[in-house]
């Protein structure tokens, strides 16, 4: 297996697109053309997880959290990711990441921690702003369908739950095909009439090239015509953390769920707002700055990590919040990573660490 064609999955999975500014996703050590004979997921990249991968015969360390964050002047040694960047490169071991785009996709790092809580109709939380374009397409009447279908296979269509949503409208487009031109209709050098339809979609901006140049293979026209602009519509399949649904009970009886589903040996939270629990909002890895989101999502509880003393002071008397640790609301990622490759894959060599790289230690 080359490594091009497992990071190819992983990125139709998570788009690097959907990351952060501040982040590193995507390929970090390693070479596409290299032959990969097994991969090892993690959250985090430890010398404890490097240990395995070798043991395993794994060359590829797919993670969460990116070995190679902050930029790097010298690889001395000096410090442990220094350490292991040199380890790596020295065994021929490929090191990928999916950090904040395995968060911020439809399905990822929250959605994987919602189902494990049994939450129903999960919707993203904090949708992507402005991350939606309209696309218009103007077709001859008789390739429309064609187009449209195209258009729906390359994510464009999409509005809340419904799909294959565009708008038609026909009308006339006029074009005079130059020299040297093969015109679909008409005749060089005379303007011509042809009856059209244009076809628009919401997609989300990171589709957009691929649409395009997918539409490019089924229009008629030598020179297509195409319109592309920005819409004050925020992406509601992409963003940070979720919210859902969940069967009535008492919050108790609910944070003891989260305690068992987690294997947590304590559990932080608030003051208990609500004594019943019917929808719950969560964020993976630290998500604080999502509160006000839960608030306005009218959640019963919010579950996240790394909350701040004074945002249990802040949320006692509006909000529930339960800070379940950060590698703890994050370690099902390895579970979307390896259903991502073993679907596309099934037969390719892919294990889940047994390492656990939790840095922080209950006594």
């Amino acid at each position: 297996m080359k490594l091009r064609e497992i990071t190819a999955v992983l990125e139709a999975a998570a788009p690097l697109a959907l990351q952060e500014s501040y982040d590193n996703s995507g390929l970090l050590i390693g070479d596409e053309g290299m032959e990969i004979a097994g991969a090892l997921l993690c959250v985090d990249v430890t010398p404890e997880v490097m240990d395995e991968a070798e043991e395993r015969g794994c060359n590829l360390i797919v993670s969460h959290h990116p070995l190679i964050f902050s930029g790097q002047k010298r690889f001395t040694g000096a410090s442990a990711t220094q350490r292991l960047i040199r380890r790596a490169i020295k065994n021929d071991m490929a090191v990928y990441a999916a950090h904040t785009n395995a968060d911020n996709v439809s399905g990822g790092v929250s959605f994987m921690l919602g189902t494990r809580l049994g939450l129903r109709n999960m919707r993203v939380l904090a949708p992507r702003e402005k991350g939606l374009r309209k696309l218009a397409v103007y077709v001859p009447e008789a390739y429309a369908e064609t187009v449209r279908e195209v258009l729906f296979a390359a994510g464009a269509g999409t509005i809340g739950r419904y799909d294959q949503c565009s708008y038609n409208i026909r009308g006339e487009g006029t074009f005079r095909a130059g020299e040297g031109t093969r015109p679909f209709a008409g005749s060089r050098g005379e303007r011509h009439t042809e009856p059209e339809i244009r076809v628009e979609c919401l997609i989300p901006d990171y589709r957009v090239r691929e649409a395009v140049d997918a539409v490019r293979h089924v229009h008629p026209y030598e020179e297509m015509a195409y319109d592309v602009w920005p819409v004050e519509i925020p992406d509601y399949l992409s963003g940070a953390g979720v919210v859902g649904e969940t069967e009535p009970c008492e919050t108790a009886v609910f944070l003891k769920r989260l305690k068992s589903v987690l294997q947590l040996p304590v559990l932080r939270h608030s003051p208990i707002v609500r004594p019943i629990v019917r929808r719950v909002a969560l964020c993976g890895g630290s998500g604080a700055e999502f509160i006000p989101a839960a608030l306005r999502n009218d959640a019963d509880l919010f579950v996240s990590a790394d909350f701040k003393y004074h945002a249990f002071f802040d949320a006692r008397e509006t909000l529930t919040l339960a800070d379940v640790g950060h590698y703890e609301s994050e370690k099902f990622v390895m579970e979307w990573f390896y259903e991502a490759i073993t679907k596309k894959f099934p037969t390719f060599v892919v294990h889940k660490t047994s390492t656990v790289s939790n840095p922080i230690i209950f006594l």
